[in-house]
C-alpha cells in the first residue's frame, strides 16, 4: 500500500511541483490549498492528486481537513509544510494584521499540521516532515520582518521537533529555497529581477522541480539518516555558516 503525503499549498508553484514529484515517486498525494479553486482543479486533473481546501492557519480547519484526507487515503506518513504568504512592508509601516496573517499562515500552520499528525506517526514508527523555509529566513530581507521571522522560526521548529521525534522513526528537515522561477517571482519588475539574478553565483533562478527534488530525497527511504537539517537550495546566493 502506498504511503500518503500531504503537501500544503500544494496546487501552485513550488507546492504543485512537490505534489507532482511525490506522486511520481509512488505516494498517494493530498494537495492542500487555500483559495484558488481553478488552480486546484487543474492540479487535480493534470497530475492526478486529490485536493483539499482548508485554512492551514486555523487549527480546527486543519483537524477537519486531515480527517477528510485520512478517510479518503489513509494515515499521513509524509507532511510537507509548504503553504506560505507574503504581506510585505517595512516595520515602521507594517500593520498588526500584516504581521499576524503571515505568522499564522507561514509558521503557526506548521504547528497545526504537525500537532495533528505527529501522534499517528509516532504510533506507526515512521514519518517524514519537510518544512519549506526560505533564503530570507536565513539572511533576512528588507520589508519582510514578518516573513523572515516566520521562515526563521520554521528552522528552529525543525531542529527541536527532529530531536523529539528521531527515536520514533520520524525525520524532520527544512528546505530553504532561494529565488525560484514561479509566478510570484515572475511578477517582480524586470530590472529588479535582473538585479537579483546578478547576485546568484550560478547566474539564474532556480526551478520548482529542483526544490521538489530536494523534498523527494528527504521524504524517501534514502533520507532516513538525515534529520534536523537545513538544505539550502539558492544557487550560492547565501551560504550559511
Amino acid at each position: 500500500m502506498a504511503r500518503v503525503a500531504l503537501v500544503t499549498g500544494g496546487t501552485r508553484g513550488i507546492g504543485r511541483a512537490i505534489s507532482e514529484r511525490l506522486k511520481a515517486d509512488g505516494f498517494d498525494v493530498a494537495a492542500n490549498y487555500g483559495g484558488n479553486d481553478d488552480a486546484a482543479r487543474a492540479c487535480a486533473d493534470e497530475i492526478g492528486v486529490k485536493v483539499y481546501k482548508f485554512d492551514v492557519g486555523d487549527y480546527d480547519a486543519c483537524a477537519e481537513g486531515i480527517a477528510a484526507i485520512e478517510k479518503d487515503l489513509g494515515p499521513i506518513d509524509v507532511l510537507v509544510n509548504n503553504a506560505g504568504i507574503t504581506r510585505d512592508a517595512t516595520l515602521h509601516r507594517m500593520t498588526r494584521e500584516q504581521w499576524d496573517e503571515v505568522i499564522r499562515v507561514d509558521l503557526t500552520s506548521a504547528f497545526n499540521l504537525c500537532r495533528l499528525t505527529i501522534e499517528g506517526m509516532r504510533e506507526r514508527g515512521f514519518g517524514r516532515i519537510v518544512n519549506i523555509s526560505s533564503i530570507n529566513g536565513q539572511k533576512g530581507q528588507i520589508g519582510q520582518v514578518n516573513y523572515s521571522a516566520a521562515k526563521a522560526g520554521l528552522i528552529g521548529f525543525t531542529k527541536a521537533l527532529a530531536q523529539e521525534s528521531a527515536k520514533k522513526g520520524i525525520t524532520v528537515n527544512t528546505v530553504c529555497p532561494g529565488y525560484i522561477d514561479t509566478e510570484m517571482v515572475q511578477a517582480v519588475p524586470e530590472k529588479v529581477l535582473e538585479g537579483i539574478i546578478a547576485t546568484i553565483p550560478v547566474g539564474r533562478l532556480g526551478t520548482a522541480t529542483e526544490i521538489a527534488g530536494c523534498v523527494s530525497f528527504l521524504a524517501g527511504e534514502d533520507g532516513g539518516f538525515i534529520t534536523g537539517s537545513t538544505l539550502t537550495a539558492n544557487g550560492g546566493q547565501f551560504i550559511a555558516g
